[in-house]
């Protein structure tokens, strides 16, 4: 299985025996795709996305993907699956646990840990890489930008989105996902300068803010 793009999935049996004979493939960050391929039914039927913006997500090619967060897992799996859906594409998203043995769970399906180091490697790899803002309670609002980590995403595609829900009272199994054209600096800075960072970091925050109060419509 291509571990970035979405492939055909192999029949049942012969991923039985790919897995009894240890013949599947883990990327360096640990991400099984055919692991990945055999969840994401579960996701996408639990989950259902509505997506805007999805021009901005780039087909082939390394983003970070600066996306709002709540509480939980529930905004970076319904931006999963808008990318899955919209441009056919697999998802990381920063924040593996350090947990000795939920960490490389997690990395299985595709989660890279919260350091500019592990960051920069998935993306120079030409990945798509969710990175989420500051938890907060109220979705309608961005938390703070991680700056080490948008000192890693300097030099790449920085592209806000906002996640919220779209169900009735907020329901949770319904979504819209609004992503935002890529947030660029009017200066020149080098890659990982702080001072770009902290610029960048709350020019996309305000990007996502912004997203946010747009999609409330409707």
């Amino acid at each position: 299985l291509d571990e970035d793009r979405l492939t055909p999935q192999p029949s049942l049996v012969s991923i039985v025996r790919r897995r009894v004979g240890g013949r599947y493939l883990v990327d360096p960050f640990g991400f099984d795709p055919q692991l990945a391929a055999l969840g994401a039914p579960l996701v996408t039927s639990w989950l259902r996305v509505t997506v805007e913006g999805g021009e901005h997500v780039p087909a082939t090619g390394p983003a970070g993907l600066v996306v709002n967060r709540g509480f939980g897992v529930r905004e970076p799996a319904a931006l999963s699956v808008a990318v899955r859906q919209h441009v056919g594409r697999r998802l990381r998203t920063v924040g593996a646990s350090p947990l000795p043995v939920l960490g490389p769970i997690e990395r299985r399906f595709g989660a890279v840990a919260s350091s500019p180091h592990d960051l920069a490697a998935v993306l120079r790899a030409g990945h798509l890489v969710a990175v989420p803002l500051a938890a907060t309670w109220m979705q309608t609002r961005a938390g703070l930008p991680p700056l080490e980590l948008v000192q890693a995403m300097m030099g790449f595609p920085v592209i806000p989105v906002a996640v919220k829900p779209a169900g009735p009272l907020g329901m949770p199994v319904r979504w819209r996902v609004h992503f935002g054209a890529p947030v660029t600096l009017a200066d020149d800075y080098p890659v990982g300068d702080p001072l770009g960072a902290a610029e960048l970091g709350e020019a996309v925050r305000d990007a996502v803010g912004e997203l946010l109060s747009g999609s409330s419509d409707g």
